[in-house]
């Protein structure tokens, strides 16, 4: 009998002391932080979705009544932002762009941050250190220098005269997140390479960069984000219609004393539209290659 009471005392005591029986108390502080939250989510999303249902509203109905939704959505805004503006050439010229960009951006910054990490040689530091101090500069105060670079040098208002400035802009950041990164993996599968006869060009290529895509992927996104808005390089450097991007053709719309709203909205909306479904298909890869290379730094 005493085999069978102290049986069930340890049971009995085991069903009070596991962690299922914990009943958590209502705390009012953090029903007030997630309503904080909640509203602060709603801030964030509605102004997107703002823009989605104005964007189908006549100028009438826009001028009526900005927040209330349209009483017959007229798609053929969409239609005539791209006759209109020619959107469909700006559109053209920010891929372009983006994607000449992005291909330079992961080449470079690779064979930098790799080199920087896995090597030791005279002025590295140095290279590392003005690599980073670009990032300190202000994107206006360079706008002048690089103009009158690219005059003397004939490409200003030509394909290729953002394409430089860009992927200069783009290396620094991109350098930093693959030094971090790298400097959280061994060496060993590099030696294991060496030993098989792989020369520094194959074990970059052909092994860590593989290894690398996480952070390769986040900087891959990040880098057509910022091309693709990209404005101020865009403003000064770019006067042929034909070569404009999408932030100036934006502008089409407006004028001194009227804008066009609906249509300039219609606009907005196709220019947001790629980067939208980009982030909502990819922001698994940028979270990863972002906390990859801040835990493993």
């Amino acid at each position: 009998m005493n085999i069978f009471k102290t049986n069930s005392s340890k049971t009995n005591s085991s069903k009070t002391n596991s962690p299922r029986m914990k009943i958590r108390k209502f705390r009012p502080a953090n029903l007030i932080v997630n309503i904080l939250v909640m509203l602060f989510s709603v801030s964030c999303i509605f102004p997107v979705f703002w823009l989605f249902y104005s964007s189908l509203k006549t100028e009438t109905e826009f001028s009526l009544d900005q927040i209330a939704l349209p009483s017959a959505p007229q798609f053929d805004n969409f239609v005539k932002a791209l006759r209109q503006a020619n959107f469909d050439t700006y559109i053209w010229n920010s891929v372009f762009n983006s994607l000449i960009t992005l291909v330079a951006v992961l080449i470079l910054s690779f064979m930098l941050g790799y080199c920087l990490t896995r090597y030791r040689f005279k002025g590295r530091s140095l290279i590392y250190t003005v690599l980073m101090a670009g990032m300190m500069i202000p994107v206006y105060g360079l706008i002048i220098p690089v103009f009158m670079q690219e005059k003397m040098l004939g490409i200003l208002n030509s394909r290729f005269s953002l394409l430089p400035i860009c992927t200069a802009i783009e290396l620094p950041f991109a350098v930093m997140l693959i030094n971090s990164y790298l400097r959280g993996i061994s060496t060993e599968l590099e030696e294991a390479a060496e030993v098989d006869g792989a020369s520094m060009l194959q074990t970059m290529y052909l092994i860590m960069f593989p290894v690398c895509k996480p952070v390769m992927t986040t900087i891959g996104i990040l880098t057509f984000m910022h091309v693709w808005n990209e404005f101020p390089f865009t403003r000064v450097l770019i006067v042929k219609e034909e070569l404009k991007t999408i932030p100036l053709g934006l502008t089409y719309f407006t004028s001194q004393y009227t804008t066009n709203y609906t249509l300039l909205l219609a606009a907005l909306t196709l220019s947001t539209l790629p980067l939208l479904v980009l982030y909502l298909f990819c922001y698994q890869n940028i979270m990863k290659g972002m906390m990859a290379g801040a835990v493993k730094g």
